[in-house]
Formats: structure tokens, sequence, C-alpha cells
């Protein structure tokens, strides 16, 4: 697939719009600062500054004539699979965390009740004389904690619920 035919997503707040690398070569920007740009097609100059990025998770927010804007980008692949079904494990619903490996548990770092974010460490396993976090995949709430410090559990038993 060539890139001059590269198709991009755009969803800025609630609008949402398609957009080629023919329309973007076709606008001049101007960087005035590494935060601070000014944007000139068909005549109109417009000033933007660029407030947050994740270029990662392809995200900005850009502030535009004293309006701020989400802007979330996606390419052919995340398009392709958004069809597919494959687009977020986030908006998947997980409802428990299980035992990758069998192992004791050294420390639970969570408790009944507690809001989780992505990334967060919920125990410590201890296998094979290594020590594993058990991190979690998507923002959840404690439901129930099946285990606690100093338990051995087996493979794919049930450490803690997820609301």
């Amino acid at each position: 697939m060539s890139n001059s035919n590269k198709v991009f997503k755009v969803k800025a707040n609630d609008f949402e719009f398609t957009i080629d690398n023919a329309a973007l070569n076709a606008a001049d920007f101007i960087k005035k600062s590494p935060t601070d740009f000014n944007l000139i097609k068909n005549n109109r100059s417009v000033n933007a500054r660029l407030i947050e990025t994740d270029m990662p998770g392809k995200f900005l927010q850009i502030e535009v004539e004293g309006e701020i804007f989400n802007i979330e980008i996606k390419d052919e692949l995340d398009q392709m699979l958004d069809q597919m079904g494959f687009n977020s494990a986030s908006t998947k619903h997980i409802k428990e965390v299980k035992a990758p490996m069998p192992g004791l548990v050294l420390e639970v770092n969570v408790t009944q009740g507690q809001e989780v974010k992505e990334g967060d460490r919920l125990l410590i396993l201890s296998a094979m004389k290594m020590e594993n976090s058990i991190l979690i995949h998507a923002d959840a709430k404690i439901k129930n904690i099946k285990v606690s410090a100093g338990q051995a559990v087996d493979k794919g038993q049930v450490l803690v619920e997820l609301e």
C-alpha cells in the first residue's frame, strides 16, 4: 500500500472526518515553537497550540482559537482492526485475573472495592525463584481478592475478581 494514498480517520471531540496525505501536504503548517503552530489553508490562517500528546496512543489535545479539541487519529490498520472487532483491549470487560503459572503469592497490593488503572500492580507471585508482578490490563474495580500473601496457587487459579 502506497504512503501517498494513506487515509486517516480523525475524531475531533464529537466530529469525525477522514483526511489523506494529499490534503495534509496541501496545507501549510508553520511551527512557531515546540507547541505553537500556524496553519494556512485556502487563504485562511489559524493559530493552534499543542496541549497534550500521546503519540503511541495516537491522541492529541490542541487549542484552536480558544477552543480545546481532543483529537484521536486512526490509520488504515487501526480502522481495519476496528472493523474486525479487535479495536481495544480496554473495551473488553475483564471479570477475573488468573495465575499465569503455579507459584507462591508474596504480596497483595490491592484491597476489595479499590479502583485500579491499567498497568497497576495487583500482586507479586513468586515462581521458579523469580518474583512476577501481576498487572491489570484495563481499568477496573476490585470485587474480591481470592488469595492472600503466603498462599500457594496453581496455574489458572483465580487470584482476583473484578466488577
